[in-house]
């Protein structure tokens, strides 16, 4: 009977302890959408292209965003905006306090 409750006890902190695994991984953004902190890093380049395709001063932007998608691994979808789906993509800046990221 004794083995029995040890037993139990230890699959309940087993399943408890895997939840808790679980729940750490996964990051929820603003927007309720769950993103895998273990999934595999996104193409910065292609993503950076795409966010600074319609930019003036393509080289500058590609160059600020390509630094704060390495940082992030993430940039906000569109080409402009939309920095609440990214939020540590949104809040970098500069040392002149001018935010960073297109």
């Amino acid at each position: 009977m004794a083995m029995s409750k040890f037993l139990l006890a230890f699959l309940v902190t087993v399943f408890l302890f895997i939840s808790m695994i679980q729940a750490h991984k996964t990051v929820i953004n603003d927007n309720g959408i769950g993103r895998d902190l273990l999934e595999t890093k996104i193409d910065c380049g292609k993503e950076c292209s795409r966010r600074c395709q319609l930019s003036s001063r393509q080289k500058m932007c590609l160059r600020a965003c390509g630094t704060c998608c390495a940082r992030c691994q993430c940039v906000p979808p569109g080409t402009s905006g939309n920095e609440d789906v990214c939020p540590c993509y949104a809040n970098m800046t500069t040392h002149g306090g001018r935010k960073k990221c297109p």
